[in-house]
């Protein structure tokens, strides 16, 4: 009898991602290692589906057992936005009921941001947001919170999911120049739905600091958290760490 061999991936990394969301699932299969396989799962959280965090949660929830059922090594709500929104303590319960529902490790682009900062040791930031004020000012509220000294920052005042994934990344690298600070730590371009990391290594050159996304930290949080030790390349300087 022949004897046929398995063709199984080194590890699968689940996204939970908005429904209007069109940047993490190319982003995804460009940067992960080829043996790295991406799933995904949409849900309401954004624009006509936004709610309170808490209310969010069994949404949430039953999307990462969804994704369990595809054997996910590690599960990721990936939505800045959505997981700064109630504050440190609400993504932290969120976190806990995900890996209560499934068993499996459990971060989100909030936690995957913070690991990224305290690794490379980053407390003053220089923070830029798609959103228009009042949605970055909530971002602003959770960084805060979080204990970052924001030394400089922008609200760029885009109106949609649209306009969000549809700006070049020309519109990123110019804006991180402008704020350029020389007592930062690293700069933070935030939103999963946008291009900003094709500009990372473009960035870091100029300003000599590290450069972190939402979607480049939650690549290289899921990783080092299955234990996984890779650096893929455009990355930049965090995906060393």
């Amino acid at each position: 009898m022949k004897v046929y061999e398995k063709i199984v991936p080194r590890a699968r990394i689940g996204f939970i991602i908005p429904s209007s969301n069109r940047m993490v699932e190319p982003q995804a299969m460009r940067f992960l290692p080829k043996d790295i396989a991406p799933h995904f799962n949409r849900i309401g959280m954004t624009n006509r589906h936004k709610a309170p965090l808490e209310q969010l949660i069994p949404r949430i929830v039953e999307a990462a057992e969804l994704l369990a059922d595809s054997r996910c090594d590690v599960i990721v709500l990936q939505c800045t936005g959505t997981s700064m929104s109630g504050g440190v303590e609400a993504e932290k319960k969120v976190m806990a009921e995900m890996r209560r529902a499934t068993g499996v490790p459990a971060i989100s682009a909030a936690s995957s941001l913070t690991a990224a900062f305290t690794a490379l040791g980053a407390k003053k930031l220089v923070f830029t947001s798609e959103n228009e004020q009042a949605d970055h000012d909530k971002k602003k509220a959770y960084l805060l919170e979080a204990g970052y000294d924001l030394i400089a920052d922008r609200a760029v005042g885009l109106k949609s999911s649209d306009e969000y994934c549809s700006m070049p990344p020309q519109l990123w690298y110019d804006t991180a120049l402008e704020l350029r600070r020389p007592d930062a730590d690293a700069y933070f371009l935030s939103c999963a739905n946008i291009r900003a990391t094709d500009v990372i290594e473009d960035i870091e050159r100029i300003v000599d600091r590290p450069v972190i996304t939402s979607n480049q930290a939650a690549f290289w949080h899921a990783m080092r958290t299955i234990g996984l030790k890779d650096a893929p390349a455009g990355l930049g300087r965090l995906v060393a760490i």
